[in-house]
């Protein structure tokens, strides 16, 4: 079983940047896909961006394409979402995943995919 810690979160002004981190330990870092998830209130928890297990494959919801970027490193056990220009409608609690299985195809987004979730870490964004 993998453990999955986020950070990063907080309040910040439409139009500003934050980076998440999410650091991983319990199993082989490298060999899985990681993603990340966001759940609004009121909402259900949908796919915000995920990579696969070598970081050469991204995938992202088309709500935040080209304003997001994720990215891994493997030697520190982490996955990282830089989000710029963040809206309103970002705000939202932020999950960290990782796939169920090595070599996995959870890089496509798929929810289903992924087996372990992170606590979650809260990211506001109003003026």
């Amino acid at each position: 079983q993998v453990q999955l810690v986020e950070s990063g979160g907080g309040l910040v002004q439409p139009g500003d940047s934050l980076r998440l981190s999410c650091a991983a330990s319990g199993r082989t870092f490298s060999n899985y896909a990681m993603g990340w998830f966001r759940q609004a209130p009121g909402k259900e928890r949908e796919f915000v961006a995920a990579i696969s297990w070598e970081g050469g494959r991204k995938n992202y919801a088309d709500s935040v394409k080209g304003r997001f970027t994720i990215s891994r490193d493997n030697a520190k056990n982490t996955v990282y979402l830089q989000m710029n220009s963040l809206k309103p409608e970002d705000t939202a609690v932020y999950y960290c995943a990782a796939d169920r299985s090595p070599w996995g195809s959870g890089y496509t987004g798929k929810q289903a995919d992924f087996g372990s979730w992170g606590q979650g870490t809260q990211v506001t964004v109003s003026s």
